[in-house]
């Protein structure tokens, strides 16, 4: 069936930007029909004038605001107006998109699929974790014109010879600031210094955060970019319905059980602090009927990514997991993110429950508050702008 952009007709709304007003190519837009987008999130709105434009950009912006997608349709926008006369040898992208953990850079690939579906315009992931030769067979066996990477990983192809970066036009560097304190940035450099010039190629930088280490590499990657911020502050007030419950630290598991069995959300992230604790939850929802699965850093890979594909599809409805693993965590329609424990750290808070509330939906978050987690409030107070008010809880 012969699709027309004319079947994608949204309504104008103030105030938002629609993707039918950007000269997009009809398959892109197709796709992005097909996957229900119709308004632009406002960094989306900010991005996409510019990038579009081929100007270099720098975002800040956290998980949840659709970065992803803003790139992503900047760059097959790009393709689909600059074809190649000859195709490029195998292992040679077009636009190469570095993320930090292999969680996400799979992500990133799946939304690429997703949105060049009818395009010609083809995406590949290479990540730690995965079979090696099965990452180099296919790329000697398919084109890639979108690379997505883990730098360790992607160094270990580039010292052997099997991809060569001297071809691509779009470089974008996804959550930098975690690159930076995870120690990548080292590798993100070699790998960088092997692509074109920053004058030949556009940057688009993104970071949840912007400090003086972070700006610096900002501005040795781009050429006068463009800043677009999307506050962490925004983001959590906007969309997402926080509420504080008041409860004991010896009454927390039989709260989250009486609460998941009776108000049975459509699909919750629960947060504790530790990996012990992570696996104690578990096992205490699986004792009363409630199916849940843990995701911290001691699950092998393997079983982390079977784990999140259940939690995806709906298998499981319920992840237990430690703030390591779940940063890799994006997964759309997730209703409650539960913090079983207040993070120490107020940053950590924001990240958490931005896995609900993703891209302007609408979620919800619940944070037990006792006596061990009282302390870290007023970090939190002062992280969002405003007081917390703690309630009973509602069941």
């Amino acid at each position: 069936m012969n699709w027309d952009i004319s079947q994608y007709q949204v309504p104008e709304l103030e105030g938002r930007d629609r993707f039918q007003d950007f000269a997009l190519p009809s398959p892109l837009v197709h796709a992005i029909a097909d996957l229900g987008y119709q308004y632009c999130t406002p960094i989306q709105g900010e991005v996409l004038p510019l990038s579009l434009s081929d100007y270099d950009i720098t975002g800040q912006a956290q998980t949840g605001t659709g970065k992803t997608a803003a790139f992503l349709i900047t760059i097959l926008t790009h393709l689909w107006e600059h074809p190649l006369d000859e195709p490029l040898p195998p292992g040679t992208p077009r636009a190469l998109i570095l993320a930090p953990t292999r969680e996400l850079a799979m992500q990133i690939e799946s939304d690429a699929n997703d949105l060049s579906l009818y395009m010609d315009e083809t995406a590949q992931c290479v990540v730690g974790g995965i079979d090696f030769q099965k990452q180099r067979d296919r790329l000697k066996s398919e084109r890639v014109d979108i690379l997505i990477a883990t730098p360790g990983r992607l160094l270990d192809f580039l010292n052997r010879g099997y991809i060569h970066l001297k071809s691509v036009e779009t470089l974008v560097i996804d959550e930098a600031d975690r690159m930076l304190d995870m120690g990548f940035i080292p590798d993100v450099r070699r790998i960088v210094y092997q692509t074109p010039h920053k004058h030949r190629r556009q940057t688009l930088f993104f970071s949840a955060t912007f400090n003086d280490d972070v700006m610096r590499l900002a501005s040795s990657w781009t050429v006068e970019p463009e800043h677009v911020a999307i506050t962490p502050e925004n983001v959590a007030v906007d969309t997402v319905d926080q509420k504080f419950w008041l409860v004991s630290a010896a009454d927390k598991e039989q709260l989250l059980g009486d609460f998941l069995a009776n108000q049975k959300p459509e699909r919750a992230l629960i947060f504790t602090n530790r990996r012990d604790q992570t696996h104690r939850l578990n096992r205490s929802l699986n004792k009363r009927g409630i199916r849940s699965e843990p995701l911290a850093g001691d699950v092998p890979q393997r079983k982390r990514m079977s784990t999140l594909n259940r939690f995806k599809d709906g298998t499981v409805k319920y992840l237990v997991a430690t703030d390591v693993a779940g940063r890799g965590i994006h997964v759309e329609g997730i209703s409650h993110v539960i913090n079983f424990d207040l993070p120490e750290d107020a940053e950590d808070y924001v990240h958490r429950i931005g896995r609900t509330g993703r891209a302007g939906a609408a979620g919800i978050s619940i944070s037990f508050v006792s006596e061990d987690d009282a302390f870290n409030l007023p970090g939190i107070e002062e992280f969002l702008g405003k007081p917390v008010l703690c309630t009973q809880p509602e069941l």
